[in-house]
């Protein structure tokens, strides 16, 4: 009994299973999504790729595609991204009416497994409509010797929407006589009512005039409003009474238009006009006015238009009557559409492997194609046949989806094509069918190659093309058919300047048109070499490859580079020495400029476009040499502003321009005294970034002072040690004494630590440089005093009088200008005027007084130079490392500077790579002047 009761309970598990996997494999297959009205084309519903399972590549691989009944496509499948996207827009209004939840369903199918999934979504509703009302005014008419308490329906508002979006609720404009009253039915339904408050006196007030509002519960809510006109009149008792208060009619869908439906009847025991009753539609929607009229004396209901099941199967509506003392009586109509078979099977192709292989193996899927009927009940049962004898056969797969497999080997020798014939017959009375023929192919395999009509190509293509523009167009011939014909055009991998190939050209791999997928530049590479490859369908495929030379054809495309005078980074211009003595002719600076482009188009010419006094200075035309037109007046300005512009000869041309500032003078102490002249406007506000700067500089200052002050102590306490055991004299006679430096040495090494603080009061950035030390340490041995060494002192040295020079004047260093950092201008950090103004704040003076002060004291001792290094024109100094001219002649035997005998050449020190050792001497100078 125990054993027996054991396999039931195993039998019962065992049937729970199975039924629990079916229902798994059954939800499985069934793929839910979400997505709101209105979306935008294209927008994401969801990651069909990863539901399915799949890869991005398996989607166009495996032949992934939506399938439907032939309605709207409304979603559609990215192959990129492997989402399922809206393909146009969506009304769920339109969709589901007034349905609670709103679901579209297709099938996706996955072509190698010949596998379908279906695809529910649900189409959210949004609050995209107005309560609408059926009319926007309306005349309600009472009587004046109505009670208070008598009410009076009023239309009501319709709003598409469903849920919160739909219409929630009514409000009435303010009045002493009339209140509203909102009346929900059992179907959910709000009936405002205008209830009367306060007798009414036709003779005191005839007409009052109110507004009712209708609002959904959207965010942000919408509403409608009708416009209500209440007319008193004189006593009508009697109301309106329809017969029945419910009308119900079943009408055929093929009725034609014209068809009286039904009558509605309502009777007035009043007399006279009293009496006499009008019908019109009181609550239809949009969508059902147009399908039906109403008699408006006779209460006769008839179509207007043709009906259809599938569209709607069920109309409602409300009719009111009214008299003509405006009493109404409502009641409501029902109408149904009955089905009947007027729509034949529809049969869609959703899968055709056409052409087919005659090696083809039995039971392979030919066809999977669709059939279904509009119609419902029997009249939508559709049963597929095929007539022919044939090597197929005909299988259901899920749901009305039918496979076409084939039950025998297919020869091509003896049938190269089919022609089968489906039927889809419906099972209404009488019933009706649907044919459609399918034509198949059996095609042999592939053994010829596809072959182009030449055997190399060449494309001449403008640089600065536009992407996607198409270059050439190749074609490729096989002489085989069908699909060991069908061509596939590609390219060859490839590398360009480190770049794969396909970045630069792509081809349509159907038509073999090439296209360019960036804008080439002549400058970067000026042809292409490439390989492209024809292959066909065939299996396994054939192709050839050609070769292709795209040459890339030069266009005006760059604009002249200014390389001298190179722009400052900080915004500043330069500025260049003019004597007043200087001749006409004399050569003031010359702009270099290059272009990258080549022939007529890098053809340079200069011009002056602007100068703040006309008729000074000249510009050659092919050189670029800025030079003096007339001999310079008193009554010429220190500070002259040209413009210079370059241009190429290229169609259309193009042109760059530079600001140069010419500073005229004879001697320095005029331009010293024409800069004390100069007002430094004064800046109150300084910006908090400003006084962070000033506060890190005084930290940094304050702890290496106080660094110093303990070495000095440190230093002091030795050399005071070293005099005590040398007065002392046990055992150190004949040794020598320690050198150390005094107080001007320290000075000096101070000095060489100083600090050029550069701050702007209207710019949030600011520059602080600190100089590396010019010495390594403080002590220096007396080997270092033998050389010449400035700091070096003996032992009887004695502090020097304040007045005294600390160190002894250095002949000036060769490379006596400034850098990019110290140039005229707050250390760089000063916006400069691009038309070239003089520098107008105390910084900036003083920073030129130096640099003209520095110019002059080596001018002067004539031992300076330009120079720079070699092939640089002597500008690296001046305009940083990374300007070099070795594409450009040199010019400096043009300039000279003005007071002295020097001349521009190389420096025997520069040029060797030796630095002179007068040097630091200049530069401690120049130092304690930027400290200044």
């Amino acid at each position: 009994m125990a054993a027996a009761t054991n396999r039931l309970y195993h039998r019962g598990l065992v049937l729970l299973c199975l039924f629990l996997g079916r229902l798994w494999e059954t939800g499985a297959n069934q793929i839910r999504y979400s997505v709101p009205e209105e979306t935008e084309k294209g927008s994401i519903v969801g990651n069909i790729s990863k539901d399915l399972g799949l890869e991005l590549r398996e989607l166009a691989e495996r032949g992934v595609r939506i399938v439907s009944r032939g309605r709207m496509q409304l979603f559609a499948l990215n192959a990129r991204s492997g989402s399922l996207v809206t393909a146009g827009r969506i009304d769920r209004e339109e969709l589901c009416a007034q349905s609670a939840r709103c679901l579209v369903n297709f099938k996706v199918l996955i072509e190698d497994r010949v596998q379908l999934y279906g695809i529910e979504i649900e189409v959210t509703d949004i609050n995209d409509n107005n309560p609408k009302f059926q009319v926007e005014n309306l005349e309600v008419k009472v009587n004046e010797i109505s009670a208070p308490g008598t009410r009076y329906p009023l239309p009501e508002a319709v709003d598409p929407d469903v849920g919160l979006n739909s219409l929630q609720n009514y409000q009435l404009s303010s009045n002493h006589h009339f209140s509203l009253d909102v009346q929900t039915g059992d179907d959910g339904t709000m009936n405002p009512e205008l209830v009367l408050e306060r007798a009414l006196d036709r003779e005191e007030e005839a007409a009052h005039h109110l507004v009712l509002i209708a609002s959904d519960g959207g965010k942000p809510p919408r509403s409608g409003t009708v416009h209500i006109q209440v007319t008193v009149l004189d006593t009508n008792d009697n109301a309106p009474v329809f017969a029945q208060p419910i009308y119900r009619v079943k009408v055929p869908e093929n009725v034609p238009p014209g068809t009286l439906l039904l009558t509605v009847s309502a009777s007035d025991p009043d007399e006279g006009t009293n009496g006499e009753v009008a019908y019109k539609f009181w609550k239809i929607s949009e969508k059902q006015s147009p399908l039906f009229q109403l008699n408006e004396d006779t209460g006769e209901i008839s179509t207007a238009k043709s009906l259809d099941y599938e569209e709607c199967a069920f109309y409602e509506m409300e009719i009111q009557a009214e008299d003509g003392g405006g009493l109404k009586g409502r009641a409501k109509v029902c109408i149904s559409v009955e089905d009947v078979n007027d729509n034949r099977p529809e049969v869609i192709i959703t899968s055709l492997f056409s052409p087919v292989r005659e090696d083809t193996p039995r039971g392979t899927v030919i066809v999977l194609f669709n059939a279904h009927d509009r119609d419902s009940g029997k009249n939508g049962q559709v049963v597929c046949s095929i007539e022919e004898i044939l090597p197929f056969q005909l299988e259901k797969s899920v749901e009305d989806y039918y496979r076409l497999l084939t039950v025998q080997n297919l020869d091509r020798e003896k049938t190269s094509e089919y022609n089968i014939t489906v039927t889809a017959t419906d099972k209404g009375m009488p019933p009706l069918s649907t044919e459609i023929h399918i034509t198949l192919h059996v095609v042999d395999i592939n053994d010829n190659p596809p072959s182009f009509s030449q055997t190399s190509y060449s494309v001449y293509l403008p640089e600065n093309n536009l992407r996607g523009t198409s270059i050439f167009s190749v074609t490729a011939h096989d002489p085989d058919s069908n699909e060991n014909a069908r061509v596939i055009y590609s390219l060859e991998e490839d590398t360009i300047q480190g770049a794969p190939l396909s970045s630069y050209v792509s081809i349509n791999s159907d038509t073999g048109v090439l296209y360019a997928l960036r804008s080439f530049d002549y400058e970067q590479f000026r042809d292409v070499q490439m390989q492209v490859r024809a292959s066909d369908s065939g299996d396994p495929p054939l192709s050839s490859n050609v070769s292709l030379s795209l040459f890339v054809l030069d266009q005006n495309d760059n604009v002249p580079e200014i390389l001298y005078p190179a722009l400052p980074t900080d915004g500043s211009t330069g500025v260049e020495l003019a004597p007043r003595s200087a001749q006409p002719g004399y050569l003031v600076t010359k702009v270099v400029a290059v272009d990258r482009d080549s022939g007529q188009n890098a053809w340079l010419s200069y011009r002056l476009l602007k100068a703040s006094e006309p008729g000074l200075f000249a510009v050659g035309l092919h050189t670029g040499e800025v030079r003096t037109a007339r001999a310079l007046l008193d009554r010429d300005a220190l500070k002259q502003s040209l413009v210079v512009a370059v241009q190429d000869h290229g169609q259309p041309p193009l042109s760059a321009t530079v600001t140069l500032t010419v500073a005229v003078a004879d001697s320095i102490p005029d331009v010293l005294a024409d800069l004390g002249s100069l007002e430094v406007p004064a800046h109150t506000e300084a910006s908090d970034l400003t006084l962070y700067l000033v506060v890190a500089v005084a930290a940094v200052s304050c702890i290496f002072l106080a660094f110093v002050i303990v070495l000095l102590a440190l230093r002091l306490r030795r050399w005071h040690m070293s005099r005590l055991l040398q007065a002392s004299g046990s055992g150190l006679v004949g040794v020598p004494a320690s050198q150390f430096v005094g107080v001007d040495g320290v000075r000096a090494f101070l000095q060489t630590y100083s600090h050029e603080v550069s701050l702007t009061a209207d710019s949030r950035k600011s520059h602080v440089i600190f100089p590396q030390p010019n010495y390594a340490d403080t002590l220096i041995s007396q080997e270092s005093c033998e050389k010449s060494e400035p700091l070096c002192i003996s032992d009887d040295s004695r502090f020097p009088i304040e007045d005294t020079p600390l160190v002894p004047q250095a002949p000036p260093n060769t490379d006596w200008r400034f850098s990019q950092a110290q140039r005229p201008g707050t250390s760089g950090s000063q916006n400069g005027d691009e038309t070239g103004t003089w520098p107008n704040n105390q910084f900036d003076t003083e920073m030129l007084q130096a640099m003209i002060l520095a110019s002059a004291s080596e001018a002067a001792d004539g031992s300076s130079t330009l120079g720079g290094g070699a092939g640089t024109m002597g500008l690296s100094a001046r305009y940083g490392p990374q300007f070099t001219l070795q594409h450009v002649p040199d010019y400096r035997q043009n300039v000279y500077i003005p007071g002295s005998n020097a001349t521009l050449t190389n420096a025997a020190g520069k040029r060797d790579g030796k630095t002179p050792a007068s040097g630091n001497g200049n530069k401690k100078k120049s130092g304690k002047k930027e400290k200044k």
